[in-house]
This record gives C-alpha cells, structure tokens and sequence, in this order.
C-alpha cells in the first residue's frame, strides 16, 4: 500500500543555527528505498554546507523564499522556480535570502542505476521550471514539465517532473515496473488511488508508491493540484491497466509564463523510455 505523510506532521531537526529538517522519506519510514528525501527549512540569513559524496547524486527544490548558492565555480542566486542538480563531489554553502524552504534529496551509490555514471562529468545545473516547455495532455486537461531529465542533468540514474491536475481532472490507472516513485505535493488537494484504495492528498504531502503498485490521482477543491514526481532509476516501464488510455503529450510551444520555452520538446507517449529531446 502506498505510504503517504503531511510534512507537518514531522518533528523538525537542527542541522546549524537558524536551519532545520523535516526527515520525510527515509529507511525507516520506508525500508529499502534508494532516495532520502527531507524539507529543509532555513531562517532569513541562516546559511547550512552542502556536502555530496563522490558516489551520490543530490538535488533540490525551491519551495519558500530566495538563497544564495555558493561553490567553487561561483555563485548563483535561487528563487522559488528553481530546481538545482549537485553533482557527485560538491561542495558548497547556501544562504536565505529571506526565510526559505527547501525539498533536499539524496541518491546514494548512483552507478547502480546508471553505468555511465563516474564515466561522464556532471556539472552543477539550475533549472528554471517556469522556464521550461508545457505540454498537455491529450485525453485530459493535465500539463507535464520535464525538470529532471538526462539532457538537463547528464544522468538517467533519476527523472522527475511537474504535473498540473486542472479542478476535476482523473488521470488514467497504471503501475510502473523497474523503478520506485514519489510525489510531493506542492498545492491544491484531491484524492490519490492506490491499488483502487482512495487517499486524500494535500499541499505538503509526500506519496511513495512501491513498484507495480497500480495508481492515479483526482484533482478535487478550486484551485489546481500541482505536484513534483521523481522516479529511480530513470528508465523504467509503465503499464496501463486495460482499457485505459496511455497517456500522450503534445508540445503547447510556451512557457508557464506564456513565453517561447527554453528549448523545444516533441509528443511523445509515456512509455519504455525517455525520449531523447527531453
């Protein structure tokens, strides 16, 4: 049965003066997953070291307010519409802005999942969502946006993109094979079906699916259910139950913000692969 949590519900932890954790996805919580996912929650002006093992992988999402990101190579300020990619080996220092929030992930021992990992040097990237191309759905009001891919970050260990659920909106039914799936609710509500059991779902909720377990969700409430969805490894199967539609993706040609997108992207079906332009 999936494994849901509001991150309200979580005891914050210190990590450094003025920056705290909230502990979401971990092994005993969910044992045997590959990720480690927490909300890391940093006051105006706090500042915490970020540290990445050689082997590992790390990203993060802008959540709550704006920081300040600096490395090696320089710095580079981050603003909600963010999602930031650390590369194996980094080091840096992140300072607030204003008071931020932050969904901090961690990929231990990646070359499991992808063999080219420790072959190919990866960079530090910083994605710029809103930036990025819309598609729509075909059979329902849905919108996709690419935000962790292998032409964004250079890897196939992870994927992970935004989904937009319109009030009303039903996705069809399905199961993934060959990867373990989580989403973390950024707004809006509904109801998430797990093997045909309903849970209500919320802003602020993370919903952990174990492999093969059939799913879909309902947008419910006024305003639109949006939430960010990571998958590991990257490549991985998914399966419609019968006499479903599969869904199908058809470039809009425009931003979030309405305008040209930072790079183009084509239909394509959800299906064995990740096509090779997104």
């Amino acid at each position: 049965m999936a494994i849901t949590i509001n991150e309200s519900t979580v005891e914050p932890q210190p990590l450094s003066p003025g920056v705290a954790r909230r502990r979401l996805l971990t092994q005993a919580r969910v044992p045997g997953t590959k990720i480690f996912l927490d909300r890391i929650e940093v006051a105006s002006r706090a500042s915490f070291e970020l540290e990445v093992s050689p082997d590992d992988l790390a990203w993060f999402q802008m959540l709550e307010g704006e920081a300040v990101l600096r490395h090696a190579g320089g710095s580079v300020e981050i603003g909600r519409s963010h999602i930031v990619f650390l590369p194996p080996g980094f080091s840096g220092t992140l300072t607030a802005s204003s008071a931020a929030a932050l969904l901090y992930a961690e990929l231990p021992q990646a070359q499991r999942f992808d063999p080219a990992f420790g072959t190919v040097a990866l960079a530090l990237r910083v994605v710029d969502w809103m930036g990025e191309p819309v598609l729509d759905s075909e059979h329902d009001a849905r919108k996709r946006i690419y935000v962790v891919t292998p032409r964004l970050f250079g890897t196939r260990a992870i994927k992970g993109e935004m989904i937009i659920y319109p009030p009303g909106t039903r996705a069809s039914n399905h199961h993934h094979e060959g990867a373990e799936h989580f989403m973390y609710v950024l707004q809006g509500r509904g109801t998430a079906y797990a093997n045909e059991s309903p849970i209500p779902v919320r802003k602020g909720d993370l919903i952990y699916y174990g492999e093969r377990e059939r799913h879909y969700l309902h947008s419910e409430g006024e305003e639109d259910m949006v939430f960010v969805e990571f998958f590991v490894p990257g490549e991985y199967k998914t399966v419609w139950v019968e006499g479903a539609p599969v869904c199908t993706w058809t470039p809009t040609g425009r931003s979030l913000r309405g305008e040209k997108p930072a790079r183009e992207i084509q239909g394509h079906r959800s299906g064995l692969a990740t096509p090779v332009d997104v």
